[in-house]
């Protein structure tokens, strides 16, 4: 496992602040389920270190994104290079060799306050820069950086320099609203033309693509500046949705037109009416989470009880649609 650590277009950001070690890692096909359990032991040996804030893991989603993201938020740029060469850590990297295939992208990023991968799909493009030529890649940085922001469903970008000591790689990091997007502008000509003209410049890059999950469903998260709402909300958010649309289509759909009438088998008409329940969320999640941004993203000092009030409804909600579920034939 590779460890090349990476943190704004403007130069090394060397203010305080908390700051995000992101590691994209291949796990073999068989060991996922180890894996899982090893990153958890990772996570719990986390918490327990200097500086450490939370921890976000992000599972493979093939064919778009072949990789494991991990997450890691600590206080300050130090507390995260002590955890990055921690005994207890490197012991842990040693133990899981036989779990991954290839190398490991480390960077550590300063953290904006918006998150480092806020929008539904991102690429992380790490890059080593020929020695001397870092004027040059710079302008060549701002004139791809120019042509990106035109492309459709772009969301955002951020440059981050190498810092002495620390890392070697530039890191540019490139938001788009769907994979669709992100696939159009990577493979589009105007991009692979400018890669032909920069490659004199760098003697390695390489990219990958995150996927974080249910962001793209929420609106508020994606707002420029905006940090995505916590998981625990977008999943008790998403929960409330997913039950009633999967119990009607079960009732109305599924079971008598589809297994009565189609005759299909269980394993079939269940796998319609799990691509039914998601066309449906694509539309249902959004227009909920506005009604919702109230609690999703709480204004004002007292957001401990929009919290708290916010998550009482959706538990009341939960109770209701499950009475009103009991009480049909």
């Amino acid at each position: 496992m590779a460890i090349a650590a990476t943190p704004s277009m403007n130069g090394p950001s060397t203010a305080p602040g908390i700051v995000t070690i992101v590691t994209q890692t291949r796990v073999r096909a068989e060991q996922e389920i180890a894996f899982t359990a090893w990153q958890e032991k990772v996570s719990r040996v986390a918490a327990s270190h200097v500086g450490f804030i939370d921890q976000k893991v992000i599972p493979a989603s093939p064919p778009a994104q072949v990789d494991w993201v991990i997450l890691q938020r600590f206080s300050s740029m130090e507390d995260a290079q002590q955890w990055m060469h921690s005994g207890s850590r490197l012991k842990l990297i040693d133990s899981a060799q036989p779990l991954l295939v290839g190398n490991d992208d480390i960077h550590i990023i300063p953290d904006s306050g918006s998150g480092v991968l806020p929008a539904p799909v991102s690429a992380v493009i790490s890059t080593r820069v020929r020695p001397g030529q870092e004027q040059a890649y710079r302008e060549w940085e701002r004139r791809i950086a120019a042509a990106q922001a035109r492309a459709p469903g772009f969301q955002g970008y951020r440059i981050e320099p190498p810092i002495p000591g620390v890392q070697e790689s530039w890191l540019a990091i490139v938001r788009f609203d769907s994979d669709a997007s992100l696939d159009g502008w990577m493979k589009s000509p105007e991009r692979l033309k400018l890669l032909a003209e920069g490659e004199p410049l760098s003697l390695e890059v390489r990219a990958r693509t995150v996927r974080t999950g249910f962001d793209q469903w929420f609106p508020a998260g994606n707002a420029a500046g905006a940090a995505a709402p916590p998981a625990w909300k977008q999943n008790m958010l998403v929960l409330l949705q997913l039950y009633p649309v999967v119990f009607l289509f079960g009732l109305l759909v599924q079971g008598p037109l589809l297994m009565k009438t189609l005759h299909m088998p269980f394993w079939l008409a269940l796998f319609f009416g799990n691509v039914a329940g998601v066309l449906l969320l694509n539309w249902l999640v959004p227009w909920t989470s506005q009604r919702f941004s109230w609690w999703l993203q709480p204004a004002g000092d007292d957001k401990a009880s929009i919290n708290l009030l916010g998550a009482g409804l959706i538990v009341a909600l939960y109770a209701a649609s499950m009475l009103v579920f009991s009480l049909l034939p």
